[in-house]
């Protein structure tokens, strides 16, 4: 359109300044008009001159005057939230070399189009006002560069900013869209939802990948170049395997970052935010290789592209190397530092860049999770070390190995959460502005507006947007400080399965383990790999932490014995694996530790005898050792109707079957227990009350419980024995594994499991078979013992006089049975 007339003040009309209005008409106008003075003041500045401070300054004027005119003809709520100050601004900034982006974007903090003379690092606090000298040495400094920038503002401010519509009152805005990032609850998913990933506030044009509906099909996209290599098709650079290679070694690189930052051993003393991650972050973070795909195609129609010329590498040129180094710390890092910046704008941040924030706790892949429009502007940027260096004749194979490889570690190292680069070797002259840290990238994701550089925080230190307390929480982090690690207060002890269960542990496979376990086809070709795993365990093993949660004020630790099931049932395995238990309880009640809870089979009654073994050998424990089964017996109990007169219980001499056995017989319920036993029944049967004795009858034959419709299993029960339940048969089992549901005609209860509190948090990974934000019953146990603060130990025989007295506290903390 043509360009908006001129008042006599010689200033734009107000529909030409860069802030809103009411109307869908006042809209229209304001981007036309913004559109034409963007061109003529900030990029042509009338004269076609540089960019300097007094040019700047007359903008802001020009903007300021516009505003006031605009909020006159309009009204106060004629201008969008945050521009209610640019009256008043103005009158307070006259002697300043001060932006007009401030204003003209509506912002009520350090905006990243705000030039970094004017404003605070992180805190939006107003600096002393510059000279004009320093201004024009900014300015000078920035160049062609600084334009674009202004450009790049003004094109998303016009594409994407969001309308309101027509006749609606003041569209209602967030103060900050990193703040709603912040406020979003990171609670764990609950119990039988899939947690879904989060989004960015508003995803604009081109968010999602284009194979994203695909799901796990999208690894056929690398089909092309498989069948290339494998039928002997590749061309003369051998392009195609060279890029199978770096994808495997990509991937490799990932997986090896990812096991290392959730090994508690190795980042526990260095670790950089305390707070955890969960389902929600695990989910959004999924498809974090989606950028390895994009890349990978995009590299190969560049190299395939007729005419180009992008082919015929040697292996191996030095000067290139070089030369891809120069121009990745000088043009990619700057134009990176600046599209960084553009991106934290709030139209930007809302459309794409705030789903990479919503992460909050880093991981080393994190640094990879952005919408695809993101990183099609990555892509495009990383490029010029790789087009440069051949434009430049110093293009190699190794090249895009040495890029491309090493770009992924170093962002893998600024988003891994603990820190370990050498005090010595950032003390070094010069080396702060070289290379950043992971706490240093850490402060970006805590503070948003601040650090915004790639790799190189030079640029950093240049703007003005660098952290001040960079250094000092290097140095806190460094000296295990900036988030101590402090003592669990509760420690559930857990071991392996079968040998397919070491995936599932939180830093083997990362999206894996977020699901409850099962034995998968794709699974099976990794079992060799488990042998060595198991040996070595078995000879050098110790009990290690797996993961971390929280629950109200208690932390939390689940710890692993380092045995699988099939140990637990040989028996010259039995002082093995009890020296590590032992072990483990030590260390618990050395450190502070208030409970330490027994799972599965740590505290079998043939092992160990509940645990009673440990506390009898050391009575002087002040942590309170816990198997759980009190909770367990209630769960069990309260999935039986209460209507019930009469069961038939197998498995019925053990801890649990024991228990069962002497409630239910106090309730008037005939229990029909199936042993072989006699002393152990006559044991248990003397134990119950003179009066109670009547209701424990003993079946030696599974055919004796024909008759009865309600069989409590306690163990292995085959569809052979299954077959002798009479018809509509509800088979309540606390037998692991669970018994094959064989039988249609039969319901079939799930083990006792409770589903966490609300107030449970930092749950990243399922445990074992359960489904996400469910326990099994005995860690639900320990939890309660904790938040009772109970100074008994619970080991040994279940006190079954306790089981109601259990369930009421476990019913107060707000456990649901599942």
């Amino acid at each position: 359109g043509a360009p908006p007339p001129r008042q006599p003040h010689g200033y734009p009309p107000a529909s030409a300044c860069p802030i809103g209005g009411r109307s869908h008409a006042r809209a229209v106008a304001l981007r036309t008009g913004l559109r034409v003075w963007i061109i003529r003041e900030i990029f042509a500045i009338d004269s076609g001159g540089p960019v300097t401070s007094g040019s700047v300054r007359v903008a802001r004027r020009r903007c300021c005057v516009s505003a006031a005119q605009q909020s006159q003809g309009g009204g106060r709520r004629g201008i969008p939230s945050g521009l209610g100050k640019a009256r008043r601004q103005c009158s307070r900034s006259r002697g300043s070399e001060v932006s007009g982006a401030y204003v003209a974007f509506g912002r009520e903090r350090p905006s990243p189009f705000t030039p970094p003379q004017v404003w605070g690092a992180s805190r939006g606090r107003r600096l002393s006002s510059p000279s004009r000298q320093q201004a024009a040495a900014a300015a000078a400094v920035t160049g062609i560069g600084y334009r674009c920038w202004i450009v790049l503002a003004a094109a998303s401010h016009l594409l994407l900013r969001p309308r309101r519509e027509r006749g609606s009152s003041r569209r209602r805005r967030t103060s900050s869209p990193v703040v709603a990032v912040a406020r979003s609850d990171p609670a764990r998913e609950r119990p039988g939802a899939p947690a879904a990933a989060a989004m960015a506030l508003k995803p604009g044009p081109g968010y999602k990948f284009p194979w994203e509906d695909m799901g796990s099909f999208k690894y056929l996209l690398f089909a092309p170049f498989a069948a290339t290599v494998a039928l002997g098709l590749d061309d003369a650079d051998s392009w195609a395997f060279h890029m199978v290679m770096i994808v495997a070694i990509r991937y490799v690189h990932a997986q090896f970052w990812i096991s290392l930052s959730r090994i508690h051993a190795v980042t526990q003393h260095t670790k950089i935010q305390a707070k955890g991650i969960d389902f929600k972050q695990v989910d959004r973070e999924d498809n974090w290789d989606d950028f390895i795909i994009l890349q990978a195609i995009v590299m190969t129609l560049v190299h395939k592209t007729p005419g180009l010329g992008y082919s015929g590498f040697p292996l191996w040129h030095g000067a290139g190397i070089v030369q891809m180094l120069l121009l990745h710390a000088g043009p990619t890092e700057f134009v990176y530092y600046w599209l960084h910046r553009a991106l934290h704008h709030h139209t930007l941040y809302r459309a794409y860049h705030s789903h990479h924030h919503a992460s909050f706790v880093t991981e080393p892949i994190t640094g990879s999770v952005h919408p695809f429009m993101e990183h099609l502007m990555y892509t495009a940027n990383f490029a010029i070390p790789l087009l440069g260096t051949w434009m430049f004749g110093g293009a190699s194979i190794v090249m895009f190995y040495a890029y491309l490889i090493g770009f992924d570690l170093l962002n893998s190292i600024g988003h891994c959460n603990f820190e370990f680069i050498p005090t010595w070797f950032m003390n070094l002259p010069g080396v702060k502005y070289m290379i950043y840290t992971p706490s240093y990238h850490s402060l970006h994701h805590s503070k948003v507006h601040t650090n915004f550089c790639l790799f190189v925080p030079l640029y950093d230190y240049v703007y003005g947007t660098i952290d001040p307390t960079s250094h000092q929480l290097y140095e806190k982090a460094m000296r295990g400080e900036a988030a101590p690690n402090k003592a669990p207060d509760v420690v559930f002890m857990a071991h392996g399965t079968e040998l397919l269960s070491l995936f599932h542990l939180p830093f083997a496979l990362r999206s894996f383990s977020s699901r409850p376990f099962k034995s998968t086809w794709w699974l099976q070709p990794f079992l060799p790999l488990c042998i060595p795993f198991v040996a070595i365990l078995r000879l050098i093993g110790k009990p290690f932490v797996a993961d971390k949660h929280r629950l109200l004020h208690l932390g939390i630790q689940t710890w692993v014995t380092p045995a699988w099931g099939f140990q637990f049932f040989i028996k010259s395995e039995f002082s093995h694996i009890n020296k590590k238990i032992e072990q483990a309880i030590l260390e618990a009640d050395a450190i502070g530790t208030k409970v330490i809870g027994l799972g599965a089979l740590n505290k079998n009654e043939a092992l160990n005898g509940g645990g009673q073994m440990f506390v009898d050998k050391h009575p002087n424990l002040r942590v309170r050792v816990v198997h759980g089964n009190t909770l367990t017996a209630a769960a069990i109990l309260q999935k039986i109707p209460g209507d019930v007169k009469e069961i038939f219980l197998t498995g019925a001499t053990s801890k649990l079957g024991r228990a069962i056995a002497l409630y239910l017989s106090a309730r008037d319920v005939k229990v029909v227990m199936y042993t072989t036993s006699n002393d152990r029944f006559l044991k248990i049967h003397e134990e119950a009350a003179p009066e109670h004795r009547g209701n424990i009858v003993q079946a030696t034959t599974l055919e004796e419980g024909a008759h009865i419709i309600n069989w409590v299993i306690g163990k292995h029960c085959g569809a052979k024995d299954q077959a002798k339940a009479p018809k509509h048969t509800t088979f309540h089992q606390f037998v692991v594994p669970p018994i094959p549901e064989s039988r249609k005609d039969c319901v079939y209860t799930d083990l006792p499991a409770f589903a966490l509190p609300k107030a449970a948090k930092d749950f990243r990974s399922c445990e074992m078979t359960m489904e996400r934000g469910h326990v099994h019953a005995c860690h639900a146990g320990a939890l309660v013992h904790a938040l009772e603060d109970w100074q008994f130990n619970e080991v040994g025989a279940i006190d079954h006089t306790k089981i109601d007295a259990t369930w009421e506290a476990a019913q107060k903390h707000g456990f649901a049975l599942v």
